[in-house]
């Protein structure tokens, strides 16, 4: 391996992703599903001419993420029609595609314009890469594009289609599936709670179901799970859906605890700082963002609510923490900065634009990545100040992946490596 002391050191900063270096970005929002990243010489200005070292056309569809391990960038599409399922993978230094797998074909289903038939973000361990598309099919490939298992058993449909991502802890895969009814009543499920949301974790050596927990009364989300240790040692999927905010054993799938955090189709994932899971979306006047204390058991209700800040929610972007402060911007366009122990916002300032990705940041810099294509980078800190504004003039919801010096974005029909030349 690469850097053994830098890797055993980062161990202990990122706790929840021992097989990440920081280098590495494998999953949605990186190796800890916060957004964050431990680089520090992250590019500052771009645009279409300049600081772009390569960009590569991505065939078909998707909105997935790229994800980073060693010289690969991997990503997903769907190609004719949405019916052909791809892995992908690139050389991170020349863009030039090493290999794209055909994994199988799906029955496009109903999905939302804004929404893909690959949207969900694949994640790697290092030594396979996991993806799953629409239609709610999971695939393990090896780093030559291999298939290792295949399994199809967990059939989706939502009102929005398939939108969260998929973690990994440990030996297992984890996701949630938060859908609603395919029958008569499209209401149900997404307007109407209902009792058939799950989370699932897969082995991920095998694909065979490790156990399904299901969480009761709930409704439709996008949210991606993380991972919390409490203070006896165990790991807990912190996991959002429709009106809860939920606890389970990672190991056994057990329900911990359950909180009421009201609100239908809630987006964001929900971020872990300072012994808080804060969370935000929630539609039709009930949006906010909230701060929830970890570590309870049982029907919590809302307890366990720190404080709830209405003030410019975002409906489809994740927060980030960056202790003490809590970042976010909404879907039209306004960035907000809070103090996360308490709710108290700091700065409130309107950036442009309309914002599906969510963004990443270093201990110095947010980098807002617009649907427009431009990306917005602010100083991190309590007084706001817009450092550059670049753009790139393609459509974007996919969110920005992190390596060292470089930054990848995914644009509707290309991926682009944003930083200096590969010497």
């Amino acid at each position: 391996m690469r850097f053994p002391i830098l890797h055993s050191m980062l161990v202990l900063v990122l706790g929840s992703s021992p097989h990440a270096f920081a280098e590495d970005w494998p999953a949605f929002r990186g190796p800890t599903y916060q957004g964050t990243s431990l680089e520090t010489n992250l590019p500052l200005t771009w645009s279409v001419g300049e600081n772009v070292v390569w960009k590569t056309v991505i065939p078909g569809e998707g909105w997935s993420s790229p994800i980073i391990w060693g010289d690969l960038v991997f990503l997903t599409t769907a190609t004719d029609g949405g019916t052909r399922c791809h892995v992908l993978a690139l050389q991170r230094q020349t863009g030039t595609v090493r290999w794209d797998r055909e994994v199988f074909q799906q029955v496009p289903g109903h999905r939302q314009e804004r929404n893909s038939y690959a949207s969900p973000t694949p994640c790697t361990d290092g030594q396979r890469v996991y993806a799953c598309f629409g239609d709610g099919s999971f695939v393990a490939v090896d780093f030559e594009g291999q298939t290792v298992w295949t399994n199809r058993a967990f059939p989706f449909y939502g009102e929005h289609g398939l939108a969260t991502s998929a973690i990994l802890h440990d030996d297992l895969l984890i996701m949630a599936r938060d859908g609603s009814s395919s029958g008569e009543d499209k209401y149900l499920g997404w307007k109407k709670p209902w009792g058939e949301d799950f989370v699932l974790a897969l082995d991920k050596n095998t694909g065979q179901l490790r156990w399904r927990a299901q969480r009761g009364l709930a409704r439709i989300a996008h949210c991606v799970p993380g991972i919390w240790t409490a203070p006896d040692g165990q790991a807990q999927v912190v996991s959002e859906a429709g009106d809860v905010l939920q606890g389970f054993d990672a190991r056994t799938g057990k329900l911990i605890w359950t909180s009421e955090c009201i609100g239908e189709g809630p987006v964001p994932s929900a971020v872990l700082g300072e012994g808080l899971a804060f969370t935000c979306g929630g539609w039709h006047g009930r949006d906010s963002i909230k701060a929830f204390r970890l570590g309870g058991v049982g029907d919590l209700k809302e307890t366990n609510l720190v404080w709830e800040q209405r003030k410019s929610a975002p409906k489809i972007p994740s927060l980030l923490y960056l202790k003490p402060f809590l970042y976010g911007i909404t879907d039209g366009g306004v960035a907000i900065c809070l103090r996360a122990a308490t709710g108290e916002v700091l700065w409130q300032e309107r950036i442009g634009g309309n914002f599906a990705a969510s963004p990443v940041a270093n201990q110095d810099r947010l980098y807002f990545l617009s649907d427009e294509g431009e990306t917005t980078v602010i100083a991190t800190g309590s007084e706001f100040k817009i450092l550059a504004r670049n753009a790139l003039h393609e459509k974007c919801q996919a969110s920005l992946a992190v390596a060292p010096e470089h930054l990848f974005i995914r644009t509707l029909g290309r991926l682009y490596c944003i930083g200096p030349k590969f010497p």
